[in-house]
């Protein structure tokens, strides 16, 4: 039996994930290749490296978005939401608006397994129900920002196929840190956690203020909520 344990202490995002995955042994060029399989190749690539923090080693998985043609002046506000989760946005392009049935149609189109697209669909449809209700949206209304941003589908696509790769029989998770103080976002400032973040750990065990930063992204709840088989405060593990 193989466990897979998230001890978010310090939240969860879409990139850390992947960093954490490689760490685990999936390996990079696996990730890599099976990305390559959604044919958006031209709108990203990934950047991972070896990297001290504080003395330590660990795996810094980065997606890069290639400059689109169009002058970044022309991104609305709304487009911005999410730019704060991530340094690495340099321009959104002319992609920046999927919904939920585009993003189908990239991950169904694609050569992925049928276990990896399914797992992909599932964590994208848990950050466009809580984004739909937050904003009270029809699903087909709404145009993502930030689910239709290039680096989510990398960073939800990515997940899952990191997923599948480990052959996990089960998940567990810690109660999961969601932070605290403030996120500037395209409608102003608003306190962590964001509105989408806390309608997708609805009824999931979080922590509060271990840190004054955003801790728990939409698309790092949107993989928990979707993975994980039961969040204990368990911490016995022989590992």
């Amino acid at each position: 039996m193989k466990l897979l344990y998230y001890d978010c202490f310090a939240g969860i995002s879409g990139d850390m994930n992947l960093g954490a995955m490689i760490d685990l042994g999936v390996d990079a060029d696996h990730l890599k290749s099976e990305l390559k399989k959604l044919n958006i190749d031209e709108e990203f690539h990934l950047h991972i490296s070896k990297e001290i923090k504080m003395g330590i080693s660990g795996t810094k998985v980065t997606v890069h978005l290639h400059h689109s043609h169009e002058s970044s002046a022309h991104v609305s506000q709304e487009d911005l939401t999410e730019a704060h989760h991530h340094h690495h946005h340099h321009a959104h392009h002319h992609h920046a608006h999927r919904n939920v049935s585009d993003i189908n149609k990239i991950i169904d189109g694609s050569d992925l397994s049928a276990m990896v697209k399914e797992t992909a669909r599932a964590i994208f449809m848990h950050v466009a129900l809580a984004e739909a209700k937050v904003h009270s949206k029809t699903l087909d209304q709404i145009h993502f920002h930030e689910v239709g941003a290039t680096d989510s589908i990398v960073d939800i696509v990515g997940a899952a196929i990191c997923f599948h790769a480990l052959g996990i029989d089960k998940v567990l998770s810690r109660p999961v840190e969601l932070g605290g103080g403030f996120v500037k976002c395209a409608h102003g400032t608003m306190p962590v956690p964001a509105p989408a973040t806390a309608e997708i750990l609805r009824d999931i065990p979080s922590t509060l203020g271990a840190v004054t930063t955003e801790a728990t992204t939409p698309t790092g709840a949107a993989i928990l909520k979707n993975l994980v088989n039961e969040f204990t405060k368990q911490t016995a593990f022989t590992i």
